[in-house]
């Protein structure tokens, strides 16, 4: 009998897979967190010299996890980051922008994996770090576990981080459309 992960496949984050991730992160993060132009613009944020730092896990060519990472020097430093903090230039740090698993795949590593092939991607485009805000109130705090496993480091915490995007559109699972959820900002460290 194969291994379920056995026959996951990896692949950049291209057009094709663009429908099946907005219905997955919809369904995860709540209704009118993305859509194609958000997408659009994620995508050519985490793509330099056709290198793309974005990813989907692909099960029986249905997209079940997928991650989205702008590159560095292509993304917006704001109010919610500390790169006073970071211990490395701030333009040589890629940000991970969203990480999303179904819920009836998580537990087989697919995080991770994207997570390792984001940071392969981003090292080839000369990051030296990775940024990310990691949502505080997912189930047990799964979301800074795991960033935890895999490397991530605290700086500081973002009370309110997503209110505003709640309040343009985005439906927070927990709080709807008057969002308080917190975040946690991380950074991993690449090796050389």
């Amino acid at each position: 009998m194969t291994n379920l992960k056995d026959n996951i496949d990896y692949f950049p984050l291209t057009l094709e897979y663009f429908s099946q991730v907005i219905t997955l992160a919809n369904l995860v993060h709540g209704e009118g967190y993305l859509d194609i132009d958000k997408l659009v613009k994620w995508t050519d944020k985490g793509t330099i010299n056709n290198i793309n730092c974005s990813f989907v896990a692909v099960l029986d060519n249905k997209v079940i996890g997928f991650r989205s990472t702008y590159s560095a020097n292509t993304w917006q430093i704001d109010q919610w980051c500390s790169p006073d903090l970071w211990q490395v230039d701030s333009k040589k740090c890629c940000y991970f922008k969203c990480n999303t698993v179904d819920e009836k795949h998580r537990g087989l590593g697919i995080g991770k994996q994207l997570l390792k092939l984001a940071i392969e991607a981003a090292k080839k485009q000369g990051a030296q770090a990775g940024i990310s805000h990691l949502w505080k109130q997912s189930p047990n705090n799964s979301a800074v576990s795991y960033f935890t496993k895999c490397g991530g480091k605290l700086i500081t915490s973002h009370p309110d981080k997503w209110n505003e995007e709640s309040k343009q559109g985005y439906n927070c699972i927990l709080c709807g459309h008057d969002c308080h959820c917190e975040a946690a900002e991380m950074i991993i460290y690449f090796d050389s």
